[in-house]
């Protein structure tokens, strides 16, 4: 139940991290944090968006091992193993400076979301290394 209650605060504070009052622009739906805003965030605020997405990959973990006793997506169906496992050499300065050289390297993709690059530049190819 406890975790219940953990996961709306987390996604609260995950959103409040992502949108700094002076770059936040009106959307519809949940903001998602692109290339453009990462490159003009201090370091930071790219670690406090680092620790929320990591603090969210916890809460959903500590919830799906709660839910094991019931029905609980299986590791195929769920990123947070492949998460957990293709950051596992990763600290959060090495993933920052990572997403710092990418976007630097491809500033034509500056409209692509964070998240997005940090799944296939950072944490795909680190499983394919894990194995």
């Amino acid at each position: 139940m406890k975790v219940k209650h953990l996961f709306g605060p987390a996604v609260l504070t995950l959103s409040l991290l992502v949108t700094a009052p002076s770059i936040a622009a009106p959307t519809e739906g949940a903001p998602i944090l692109t290339g453009k805003q990462w490159t003009e965030s201090d370091a930071n605020l790219k670690k406090a968006y680092l620790l929320g997405m990591a603090n969210l990959l916890q809460v959903e973990r500590a919830y799906q091992q709660h839910k094991k006793q019931r029905r609980a997506p299986t590791d195929s169906q769920s990123l947070v193993p492949r998460f957990s496992k293709g950051l596992q050499t990763q600290t959060l300065d090495s993933v920052r400076q990572s997403l710092d050289n990418w976007y630097a390297a491809n500033p034509s993709q500056l409209d692509r979301p964070v998240v997005e690059t940090l799944w296939y530049e950072i944490v795909v190819p680190g499983t394919k290394q894990a194995r």
